[in-house]
């Protein structure tokens, strides 16, 4: 299943970030979070392991292992159970890759 263009499939919301399924399989899940400047994903925990890429923009990633400004081209990996939040400096496209299990 080719995808010609990600970042076609953005959704920006005013109200608050916006989760669209890019691909969902038994291995894994590919997700694109759009969040406008400002807005923000509360640190907490998730029962599976997640690598986020910026597409576009820029923002603060927060892990159990600290906070990171990341921009476009830079990812972060975060395991499972792993506290992740996400704070968006300039609105922003992100591509998040879910573990599966």
């Amino acid at each position: 299943m080719p995808i010609d263009d990600v970042l076609s499939l953005r959704k920006f919301s005013a109200e608050g970030p916006v989760k669209t399924d890019v691909l969902r399989s038994e291995k894994f899940n590919v997700v694109l979070v759009c969040l406008e400047t400002n807005h923000e994903i509360p640190p907490h925990p998730e029962p599976y392991a997640v690598f986020f890429l910026v597409l576009e923009g820029e923002g603060v990633f927060t892990s159990s292992e600290g906070s990171f400004h990341l921009r476009r081209g830079s990812g972060i990996f975060i395991e499972r159970d792993g506290i992740r939040g996400i704070k968006c400096l300039d609105r922003m496209s992100v591509l998040g890759v879910q573990d599966g299990h």
